[in-house]
């Protein structure tokens, strides 16, 4: 895919990694509505780790507990106009001004670093009190491309049992798909009406701000700094249908709840994302730990 900053999109090469980081508006076989990493593949591989056509790190939702049947209210990041920067051969960002019906504006910036992260940084700004409950809900996708096993894994457990290792992988779209972190005792109160992966609440919790998932020979790590209000969303089917396998395309998803919030102030979240060769748990938290004494 060639790189056209008039379409809102760009490849990046760096390390291991190849990635495409687009806006939201269709380009080819890309659909309309699907921003962040439209692609992402490791030099190991043969294939993106994301369904072909949408995303990962696609901002999906932004919500307040109202019900929302409308579509266009509903999926408002994917509707909303975006616009994409290119700011340098390994750093790219998304900007979604004001959205029509939330107000919220947002930035996204995807930095890659040898030999196989990507750093995610997301700000927003509520420019109107349109949030009655006192928080503001977001809520990011990322439709795997069809791994023989579609469980996310963490450090956590059930109630009694704390830091082990533990995985979800839920039985339907929106049954149990929301983990949150021990001891967050803020269950959002919703209006009655549609289902939806964030108001589905799992048994278990987690105790540190990581999780991992492997597909193909690869092992795919989300972490997050120490900002509260990170909660992990799983589904076994958010991605459809495999076109290619007799399978469905699980979603890797989390959720970030800003409470309380005011207008018009900044707030931040840091992400690391790693795409690497199938490793061992202890690897996977050395990658943590190590990224962590990093942060500011």
């Amino acid at each position: 895919m060639e790189d056209d900053g008039r379409m809102g999109h760009a490849t990046f090469s760096m390390g291991d990694l190849t990635a495409v980081v687009g806006d939201n508006a269709a380009h080819e076989k890309h659909r309309s509505g699907y921003n962040g990493l439209w692609e992402l593949r490791h030099a190991k591989s043969t294939r993106s780790v994301f369904v072909p056509g949408i995303a990962g790190l696609n901002l999906e939702h932004i919500f307040n507990g109202d019900d929302v049947p409308e579509r266009e209210v509903y999926f408002e990041p994917r509707f909303s106009p975006m616009t994409f920067k290119k700011l340098s051969e390994v750093e790219a960002e998304l900007h979604q001004p004001a959205t029509p019906t939330f107000h919220l504006e947002s930035w996204t910036r995807f930095k890659f670093v040898a030999p196989h992260y990507i750093d995610m940084t997301f700000s927003c700004e509520a420019h109107q009190h349109v949030f009655p409950r006192g928080w503001i809900g977001l809520f990011w996708a990322s439709y795997m491309n069809a791994p023989l096993d579609k469980s996310m894994y963490f450090r956590g457990g059930t109630n009694g049992q704390e830091n082990l290792w533990s995985q979800i992988c839920t039985h339907a779209h929106n049954d149990e798909s929301t983990v949150m972190r021990r001891n967050d005792k803020s269950k959002l109160e919703f209006a009655p009406g549609r289902e939806s992966l964030y108001k589905s609440y799992s048994p278990m919790q987690y105790d540190q701000p990581f999780y991992y998932g492997n597909i193909d020979e690869l092992t795919w790590i989300l972490m997050f700094d120490e900002t509260p209000g990170i909660r992990f969303t799983h589904s076994p089917s958010g991605g459809g249908r495999n076109s290619n396998s007799e399978s469905t395309n699980p979603a890797w998803d989390f959720q970030w709840i800003i409470s309380p919030y005011d207008v018009m102030k900044e707030y931040t979240l840091r992400i690391r994302v790693v795409l690497r060769p199938k490793c061992a748990r202890k690897e996977v938290e050395a990658e943590f730990n190590g990224w962590r004494k990093t942060l500011p």
